[in-house]
């Protein structure tokens, strides 16, 4: 895999520790118990992007607003801990841990709104998030996994209708599995990686009815929506990576690739919807949330493509 020396440089800027921490960890191969590495990764929630959503958390734990976990979109704490999740924080870390409980005690444990009967959107974001937070062992985001079991269709991917056939759209399980260590995967997981994979790789992960153009542009935060991008980190996570039905959307990202080694942002969510937003970092307006500016040089696209092409030549 051909990487600029000057793009490893630019991701190793200590002003995003999080950037930092992943370049370090996955297209460096240095151990978490690097000095360097560790550093980094304590950094995360003091500087840059995780330290500015920190900062916007109310004192019980949410953000925007307590009436809901999941609106305001994109703001409410919902999207805020997708992106937490992200970055790489955990329960370690008390204002993670106590934004974890509120969906326990909201989404888990209370009857006005049980997250179990909800869509595949919401269960598998929620199975992901507290994975990645570090409460995978608990039974009761074992049960969100049962549920993303349970809820795949007979073409093998999923849907937010109670009927009908899976869609493209429908990316939230196999990312919620991606968030899963191999040795916690159970066979009726396992099993259901397999179909699901096969529903994405049939279809060269873009290629699904009319074409769709938000598919093929790039975005983050992600939210629930699906483009080439998800789909080549969820599938190249879940060790597809050899896979030659991916060339086509390998192409595309190589394709998109900026002469100086770089990928940009080309949109924020809602795509395609008119909405305001100004310079600087957090875009807060209109429901659209972003880490960085829409149309220039991103260092979250760039690692994730980075570590997908890497994952890529691993399996070659």
């Amino acid at each position: 895999m051909s990487i600029h020396e000057d793009t490893i440089s630019w991701l190793l800027e200590e002003n995003q520790p999080a950037v930092r921490y992943h370049t370090l960890v996955d297209l460096l191969g240095r151990s978490k118990n690097d000095p360097e590495v560790k550093q980094a990764y304590a950094a995360i929630p003091k500087k840059g992007w995780a330290l500015e959503i920190l900062r916007k958390q109310k004192p019980s734990g949410y953000w925007a607003t307590g009436e809901s976990l999941y609106r305001p979109k994109y703001i409410a704490t919902n999207w805020m801990v997708l992106i937490l999740s992200d970055l790489g924080l955990t329960n370690a870390n008390q204002q993670v841990k106590k934004a974890a409980g509120l969906f326990f005690s909201q989404w888990m444990d209370a009857k006005k709104e049980n997250i179990f009967h909800d869509e595949v959107c919401i269960v598998g974001n929620t199975a992901r998030v507290l994975t990645r937070f570090g409460y995978g062992d608990n039974p009761r985001v074992g049960k969100l996994f049962r549920r993303l079991v349970e809820d795949q269709r007979p073409n093998g991917g999923w849907h937010c209708r109670e009927k009908g056939d899976g869609v493209i759209d429908g990316w939230e399980a196999l990312a919620a599995f991606a968030a899963l260590p191999k040795e916690k995967r159970i066979r009726s997981v396992n099993r259901s990686i397999e179909r699901g994979a096969e529903f994405y790789l049939e279809r060269h992960l873009v290629e699904e009815g009319k074409r769709y153009a938000p598919w093929f542009r790039l975005h983050y935060p992600n939210h629930y929506y699906y483009d080439v991008l998800v789909g080549l980190d969820f599938i190249t996570r879940l060790g597809y990576g050899g896979d030659k039905r991916l060339g086509r959307a390998l192409d595309i990202l190589k394709a998109k690739r900026m002469n100086d080694g770089r990928w940009p942002l080309e949109r924020l969510h809602p795509d395609p919807s008119s909405y305001a937003w100004g310079k600087g970092n957090l875009k807060w307006k209109n429901r659209s949330f972003g880490l960085e500016t829409e149309g220039k040089p991103s260092k979250w696209i760039t690692l994730t493509a980075l570590r997908i092409l890497k994952r890529v030549e691993d399996a070659s």
